[in-house]
């Protein structure tokens, strides 16, 4: 099993990982109902936690990098998981949220 610190760093991926997916899903909710405001805030957030669960990808790459290697558990790729799905529906968000704004500009 992981040792505390890592287990640490294994859940601020999850949870930060969550929480900017389901920021950037709140995002295109937004949009859809025309509050672009709102989206962007949204946007803004799952950045926030994405940076977070970032740092803590960081912190364990720079343990292995020193030659202190980390055990692979389910939970590191569970975490890893979040974080990339995080990534992609970011920027897939980001994608929507603009299509929505230039069907508005349009009269739509």
């Amino acid at each position: 099993m992981a040792d505390i610190k890592n287990l640490e760093s294994i859940m601020g991926l999850i949870m930060h990982g969550g929480d900017a997916k389901g920021n950037a899903v709140e995002a295109i909710r937004s949009a859809k109902k025309g509050d672009f405001e709102e989206a962007h805030d949204y946007l803004k957030k799952a950045n926030v936690a994405l940076n977070i669960a970032h740092n803590s990808q960081t912190s364990m790459l720079a343990q292995e990098a020193s030659g202190d290697a980390l055990e692979l558990s389910l939970l590191m790729v569970h975490g890893q998981d979040h974080l990339m799905t995080a990534l992609t529906f970011i920027d897939l968000a980001k994608e929507v949220v603009e299509v929505y704004e230039r069907i508005e500009k349009l009269g739509g």
